[in-house]
């Protein structure tokens, strides 16, 4: 599963497909958003992504990778001083208008009103031009929007300064925290660890514990019931910005396991791979925490590896990077992988006489660029693995049209239907594809040919 933000709004529903539809699956990849799908699906737990309450159809989820709250907070006090300064231009408008007026009621010979026009209009202007009123007001109301939005900027770097684990790290963020990141991948990953611990604790009314120990429980979990029906084993890749290469987090059955994370390669396997069974099994949400962060539009999240790793302690910058679907398919690769479904919600490539306008918010601007990105390295990936012969066979499920963008949870109007497109219809969209694409010409076409050769 591969795709940022809304793609797993698209996978749910595939995967919903896939359920039904009894297709075995032995082992889980993703990245992006699609390492939330992973997540799910590798403990039989998909319908908490699809279910009309569930993580991509509920009405919170409009709220995922929003604005930062001290850049909401400082956009709204730069509007009020905006508003502020335009009430002087406001009031002249305002005469301009009584002028006219007034010149309309004396050309039809009310000349009394046209002098109650003109002559309203200058008290109004005496009054609010009194010493007392706007030219005192006005000055320390502009004064008092500039403050709070220079302290909200200011408090949030001062935060993240305080929070960061390290001094270097400290005095780097803070700088950042003023300008950067203006996203916030917080929300789903919020709303994401609500619904593993709802998932994992079952009927009983515990709440939630830590994030740490949610990784935790998780892993054993999923550890103890490797092998059992609607339990897969877990990749997850994501990329260290500081050690400049990607990492992979794994959870294989016993006969994979020791094969997969002793592989030689020339950079070092022990740095890149990390068994989620062993040592490493703290670090399962410090995974789904990285692969969400968007590279730039969102702060990198911190992760502190464990003291006897082959990092020492060390506390890396870690976060998506949307061309890694090559790596996520090598990696399947070595886990033992055979023939792989790719699921992907970026549409194929346009054809002539397709062209649309460009987004014009920031917000849809980026997620462009970045899917754009994302169907190019699809492409690539897709080649890449068929002509290496590395699997007997690849599979892609991916929509024909996708008008939302990574960054469009709320939904998006869409110009070639003339209508507004939901997350709700993304999910149906990829159940509707899994079965058109791969379920009814693949996996029915199978069971025919099995009866016909039993018959």
């Amino acid at each position: 599963m591969t795709g940022t933000g809304t793609a797993g709004a698209y996978h749910a529903g595939v995967l919903r497909a896939l359920h039904e539809a009894g297709v075995r699956v032995d082992l889980v990849a993703g990245r992006g958003a699609g390492a939330i799908g992973a997540l799910f699906a590798a403990v039989d737990g998909g319908q908490r992504l699809w279910d009309k309450n569930g993580l991509w159809k509920s009405k919170s989820v409009a709220s995922a990778y929003g604005w930062r709250r001290p850049l909401v907070v400082a956009a709204w006090a730069l509007a009020a001083v905006a508003a502020l300064l335009c009430v002087p231009l406001l009031l002249l408008a305002a005469g301009v208008a009584a002028a006219i007026v007034a010149v309309l009621l004396a050309l039809v010979s009310f000349s009394s009103a046209s002098t109650a026009v003109t002559s309203g209009y200058a008290r109004l202007i005496d009054t609010t031009f009194a010493p007392a009123a706007l030219p005192t007001i006005v000055p320390r109301l502009v004064v008092l929007c500039l403050v709070v939005a220079v302290a909200a900027i200011v408090g949030s770097a001062v935060l993240n300064a305080w929070r960061a684990p390290s001094r270097r790290r400290a005095m780097r963020r803070s700088l950042w925290g003023l300008l950067g990141a203006p996203l916030t991948a917080q929300s789903v990953m919020d709303r994401t660890a609500a619904e593993m611990w709802n998932l994992i604790r079952g009927a009983a009314a515990i709440a939630q514990p830590p994030r740490s120990d949610l990784g935790r429980r998780y892993v054993d979990l999923l550890a103890e019931n490797l092998g059992q029906p609607g339990f897969r084993e877990l990749l997850l890749v994501t990329h260290d910005m500081d050690a400049r290469r990607d990492v992979v987090f794994g959870l294989l059955a016993d006969g994979q396991r020791q094969r997969f994370f002793s592989r030689n390669v020339p950079a070092g396997r022990a740095a890149e791979a990390f068994d989620l069974a062993g040592a490493a099994r703290n670090h399962l949400m410090d995974a789904l925490a990285a692969t969400l962060a968007v590279p730039v539009a969102t702060e990198p999240h911190l992760l502190s590896f464990a003291a006897e790793g082959p990092w020492k302690g060390e506390t890396h910058r870690a976060c998506d990077r949307p061309a890694a679907l090559p790596r996520l398919l090598e990696e399947a690769a070595a886990a033992g992988a055979e023939q792989v479904v790719v699921l992907s919600a970026a549409p194929g490539a346009a054809r002539p006489h397709e062209l649309q306008a460009g987004r014009t918010d920031v917000r849809g601007r980026a997620g462009e660029y970045l899917a754009a990105s994302e169907a190019a390295d699809l492409r690539d990936a897709l080649e890449q693995a068929r002509a290496s012969s590395r699997f007997a066979a690849v599979y892609l499920i991916r929509p024909a049209h996708n008008p939302i963008g990574p960054f469009d949870f709320a939904g998006v109007y869409d110009e070639r239907s003339d209508r507004r497109s939901t997350l709700a219809e993304l999910v149906d969209r990829g159940y509707e594809d899994a079965y058109r694409q791969f379920i009814e010409p693949v996996v029915a076409a199978s069971g025919e040919k099995i009866t016909a050769v039993q018959s």
